[in-house]
């Protein structure tokens, strides 16, 4: 008996839907749009979550790096400063690199440019090649490997060989014919080198391709890449994930000591492991979180002080009607129960078409950043969560309105 009087509740609740279907529609979007907006926006969150930790844990949680300057990754208009120190010249990483006695793999690199030109015969890249100098191991310590060819050697690295190795989409940029890239020579710049490698694809992340990064000996770009006070960076890959911690205190007393930094005064360089890069990113995005959130429950709200007033248009349309159902035995619960479950019909459709517009908008950021597809489930089961509430919020007093109107008073009503 419930669950017949239950379907017939749903089905005067459609047939009122049909009969004003542009004003229902218009309340639908209204609901949809905050539900996209808080699923899209946090769906898209998740994306740029999954991407950062995906590409920044391929460098391993027992990397850590060394600079002359701090990591600010912050969104918005705080009053952050980057730390700036003085350069780590050449001598001095080279140094830390020989004397950084610990089971560990060390590797300098410089980043010479982001704005080179590579040339090959008449075929050439857009102005936007980084360009990095490298030493033997920094393919280690970064998580980069080489698909075809071969690493630097410690020769070309000591002799500054004019050798590169290319990222994937670098070579289907230069070598349209498919030559076999190997052994070509290349222009960088006004320079020419000799492709040695070429490196495993990585994919795309946050609109930015590591398939477009060009690799020369660091000593390479010291000549051709020269500039005044060049600060260089050092990787340290730990032989285990758990001896990170003792691995960043010895390289802090080794560098301390290289670089005389005198003790009670603070170290003049940065330590950054790859996972924490991650995790700054991530706290900086919360904001954005927030901010779809806000947005998305004034939407809500808008929603439902809209569904509340179809429904108390819908009450005074429906007048006669309710008092020729409780005419004929309706009782108070049933009237109310059938304006509530139209009330939660039109906010479940909205949520269900918010949800999907959701989804679809949040994984266009994920295509963009090259990204997993996401469904979020949590966010998905939020929603119809949400839009029950609402629902139920908008169609309580309309419904109680309903229930208690007087039987003989709505025969007579016109």
């Amino acid at each position: 008996m419930k669950n017949t009087l239950v379907l017939e509740n749903i089905n005067i609740s459609l047939t009122s839907i049909r009969s004003h279907l542009l004003r229902t529609i218009l309340t639908i979007l209204i609901i949809a749009i905050g539900i996209m907006a808080l699923v899209g926006i946090l769906t898209a969150t998740d994306s740029i979550k999954y991407s950062l930790t995906k590409n920044f844990a391929m460098m391993g949680s027992n990397t850590f790096t060394i600079r002359n300057r701090s990591m600010n990754i912050h969104i918005g208009g705080g009053d952050q400063q980057e730390k700036r120190y003085e350069p780590i010249n050449y001598n001095q990483a080279v140094e830390f690199k020989s004397r950084f006695d610990f089971p560990a793999t060390t590797a300098i690199f410089y980043r010479a440019t982001g704005i080179a030109t590579l040339k090959f015969g008449t075929n050439k890249t857009n102005p936007n090649v980084g360009v990095m100098g490298i030493d033997e191991n920094y393919l280690a310590t970064s998580g980069d490997e080489v698909e075809f060819g071969r690493n630097f050697s410690t020769n070309e690295i000591y002799y500054a060989s004019s050798s590169a190795i290319l990222g994937a989409s670098l070579v289907k940029d230069l070598f349209k014919n498919k030559e076999n890239p190997i052994g070509q020579i290349i222009s960088i710049g006004p320079g020419k080198f000799k492709v040695i490698g070429v490196l495993k694809s990585k994919g795309s992340s946050m609109g930015f391709s590591g398939d477009r990064a060009c690799f020369i000996p660091i000593s390479n770009v010291r000549m051709n890449f020269p500039r005044p006070n060049m600060s260089f960076n050092i990787n340290v890959m730990a032989k285990r994930p758990e001896l990170v911690d003792a691995a960043v205190g010895e390289a802090t007393a080794a560098l301390r000591n290289i670089r005389k930094v005198p003790v009670g005064i603070d170290d003049t360089f940065e330590i950054t492991k790859s996972d924490n890069i991650a995790k700054m990113f991530i706290e900086n995005i919360k904001i954005v979180t927030w901010s779809a959130t806000v947005i998305g429950f004034i939407t809500l709200l808008g929603a439902a002080i809209g569904l509340m007033n179809i429904m108390l248009v819908s009450v005074t349309e429906r007048t006669r009607e309710i008092g020729i159902r409780k005419a004929i035995g309706a009782t108070k619960r049933v009237i109310r129960n059938q304006f509530l479950v139209e009330s939660i019909v039109i906010g479940q459709l909205g949520g269900i078409l918010g949800i999907i517009l959701g989804i679809l908008v949040g994984n266009v950021m994920s295509l963009i950043i090259g990204s997993a597809f996401i469904v979020p489930w949590l966010w998905i089961l939020l929603g119809v969560f949400l839009c029950f509430g609402v629902a139920l919020v908008s169609g309580i007093i309309p419904a109680r309105k309903a229930a208690n109107l007087d039987p003989i008073e709505s025969l007579r009503f016109e």
